[in-house]
C-alpha cells in the first residue's frame, strides 16, 4: 500500500534539507513517509553530488573573524566557487559557525594530513608504551584507535561541531552538506587561533 505523502511534509522536509521539492516528495515515497530515513536518503544523494564537487577550485570566499569575550580571537578563510555563494547568508553562517568552532574547541591543525609525522610518530610510541603488555595485534588495533581519537582532538575537520547537539557531526561533515546545499565546493583555507596571555 502507497503511503499518501502531504504537500506540508514535503515543504517540511524542503526547509529542513534545502533539496529540491521533486526530490523531497521521491525521498519521502521511497522511505514510505518516514521523514528521518527521507532525510538520510537525500543527504546520502547530495553527498554523493557534493563528493563531484569537492574536486573544483575555489578562490572566492570570505576572511571572517570572531572574537570571544575580548579573549579569544580567530581570523579564518572559507573559499567557495562565486562571489555570488560567498555572499548568501548560508555561507556566511558557515563561515561564522566554523569561527565560533574554532574558538571554543581549539584545534592545532586543519585536517590529519597536516599533523607533522615527527608528531604521528612520537603518538604512536606513546600509545605502543601504554599497551607494552598487549598481545602485538592487540597493540596495533589500540594504536590505530588512539591515533583516531587523536586527530578528532586535534584536527578541525575531524572533529565534532560544537553546535550539534548530538556531537555527532563533524566540521567536514557539516562542509560537505553545505557543498550539497549550495552547489559549489567550499574549502576551509586556514585559521589561526589568538588566546589572551598564550604563547604562539
Amino acid at each position: 500500500m502507497m503511503t499518501t505523502i502531504s504537500a506540508d511534509r514535503v515543504k517540511e522536509l524542503r526547509e529542513k534539507t534545502g533539496a529540491g521539492m521533486m526530490e523531497c516528495k521521491k525521498a519521502l515515497t521511497e522511505s514510505n513517509g518516514d521523514f528521518e530515513k527521507a532525510i538520510d536518503c537525500l543527504r546520502q544523494k547530495g553527498l554523493a553530488t557534493a563528493a563531484k564537487k569537492a574536486s573544483r577550485g575555489a578562490s572566492e570566499g570570505l576572511v571572517s573573524s570572531y572574537i570571544h569575550m575580548d579573549k579569544i580571537g580567530v581570523l579564518l578563510e572559507v573559499n567557495c566557487e562565486t562571489d555570488f555563494v560567498a555572499k548568501t547568508d548560508d555561507f556566511k553562517g558557515l563561515v561564522k559557525d566554523i569561527a565560533l568552532h574554532i574558538a571554543a574547541a581549539n584545534p592545532s591543525y586543519l585536517s590529519h594530513e597536516d599533523v607533522p609525522q615527527d608528531i604521528i610518530e612520537r603518538e604512536k610510541d606513546i600509545y605502543k608504551a601504554q599497551v607494552a603488555n598487549k598481545p602485538p595485534q592487540i597493540v596495533e588495533k589500540i594504536v590505530e584507535g588512539k591515533l583516531d581519537k587523536f586527530f578528532s582532538d586535534m584536527c578541525l575537520l575531524e572533529q565534532a561541531f560544537v553546535k550539534d547537539p548530538e556531537q555527532k557531526l563533524k566540521v567536514k561533515e557539516l562542509v560537505t552538506e553545505k557543498i550539497a546545499k549550495l552547489g559549489e565546493n567550499i574549502v576551509i583555507r586556514r585559521f589561526v587561533r589568538f588566546q589572551l596571555g598564550e604563547k604562539q
